[in-house]
């Protein structure tokens, strides 16, 4: 059975692939029955507000992407996951838990909540989101959090100068209660799928098998080779109807990448031109911001997944990684994403798919599987690379990516040009 905040036990939510994270899937969403009474309420509390970023971790924890946890971590929680990237239950049994989920305030509001034991949480734009209750505020030690989390202190770590740097100097955890499902109003709500829906709707179509790729740029058909030959692998294994999850990021994304509208509508493009089948796929927004913590990260990603419903997870080269902010390497090696995940504690149960990589096949004129053996034929095309050729009007090579998404991403940076030709011609005069 599910948990919603108050313990009260509500509709099974699982679907028969694989069981939540700590066997239940978290709901933190107040029923409607009891919005009213909980705003009054939350209208006499000390007021924390959140930022876009702690909105869309509180939009995480809600709908039990991060389940078993029900709110931003206490210390105890959050010294597991920065050291050990677990949590362990009261049974001894331990869940990944690799980044921390925390909520930062500044010495000002620590000293309005004073000894209150509960907060209300405020949006960025003034309403009231929810309640966090019996909480506890500890010291947010930034230098240990980041060395851990990314291995570096660097400067220019996006996450880090976004989201930590400007923060306050203590977390604040507790139980969280939301007041209503979050939504964004941006014409993809109808994307945002929480792990409740997805399981009902993996049940409806009668998966036997799902199998979830986690992406953040365009879908390229080297992608659709990967996510095409995986299903391949799963039917020889003896699966029947194995269905994809996929599942761009939603949340916080560098300055460089492809703008969450536009990538969805590009993945629109992919499906309708048939590169997928949009009989045995599912897309979904993960609603999750992006750190780029390479192997640490990529231990969230799969783990989340777990609690969606899928028992297969696809993980290729650098997942989750970047290139160093400043020096002309990749921040993290390709292939410990794939190694990590295959050894991380806490995700045994998660089927692991590492994949062979894909590049530009110069004499078959498609993406297709790097073939050492005849190295020379074979062109890499990077995610800057991609982005460089359409930002500069080129085409890539036939068979690269389909026609209708690549001129979704063609109209998007001539539409970012203009729009910075505009800005410039404004600040020169």
């Amino acid at each position: 059975m599910s948990v919603t905040h108050s313990g009260k036990s509500s509709s099974v939510i699982k679907s028969s692939l694989i069981d939540a994270d700590g066997g239940i899937l978290v709901n933190r969403v107040v029923p409607e029955a009891e919005r009213g009474l909980k705003a009054v309420e939350a209208g006499s509390m000390p007021k924390v507000r959140l930022t876009k970023i702690d909105l869309q971790w509180v939009h995480v924890i809600s709908e039990g992407w991060a389940s078993p946890l029900k709110g931003f971590m206490k210390e105890d929680e959050y010294l597991q996951s920065l050291h050990f990237n677990i949590m362990r239950m009261k049974d001894g049994s331990i869940v990944n838990m690799s980044l921390p989920i925390v909520l930062a305030i500044d010495d000002k509001v620590k000293e309005q909540i004073g000894s209150s034991p509960d907060v209300a949480l405020i949006g960025p734009t003034g309403g009231l989101i929810g309640i966090l209750r019996s909480i506890e505020i500890y010291k947010h030690n930034k230098e240990e959090r980041i060395a851990r989390t990314w291995g570096t202190t660097a400067p220019g770590l996006p996450y880090v100068e976004e989201v930590i740097t400007p923060a306050g100097n203590w977390l604040i955890g507790g139980d969280l209660e939301v007041l209503e499902p979050i939504k964004y109003n941006d014409g993809l709500d109808r994307y945002r799928l929480s792990p409740q829906q997805l399981r009902r709707e993996f049940d409806r179509r009668q998966a036997d098998a799902v199998f979830a790729f986690q992406l953040r740029n365009p879908v390229h058909n080297g992608h659709a080779l990967l996510m095409n030959d995986t299903r391949r692998r799963l039917l020889e294994m003896g699966y029947k109807n194995p269905v994809l999850l996929l599942h761009p990021l939603g949340g916080f994304t560098k300055a460089d990448d492809v703008p969450l509208n536009v990538r969805m509508e590009q993945h629109s493009k992919v499906l309708e031109d048939g590169v997928l089948d949009p009989e045995t796929t599912i897309v979904s927004i993960f609603p999750s911001p992006m750190h780029y913590a390479g192997p640490t990260e990529v231990q969230w990603h799969a783990k989340a997944r777990i609690n969606a419903g899928a028992n297969f997870y696809i993980v290729g080269r650098d997942p989750a990684g970047m290139g160093h902010p400043t020096e002309k390497r990749d921040l993290y090696d390709p292939d410990h994403g794939k190694r990590v995940l295959s050894m991380a504690p806490g995700l045994e149960k998660l089927n692991i798919l590492p994949f062979r990589v894909a590049a530009y096949d110069m004499v078959e004129k498609k993406m297709a599987f790097f073939d050492p053996s005849r190295a020379q034929d074979f062109l890499f095309i990077s995610g800057t690379k991609m982005r460089t050729y359409a930002r500069n009007g080129e085409n890539p090579p036939d068979g690269f990516m389909c026609p209708g998404g690549w001129e979704v991403l063609v109209k998007y940076y001539k539409t970012l040009q203009a729009e910075e030709a505009t800005q410039q011609a404004v600040l020169s005069s």
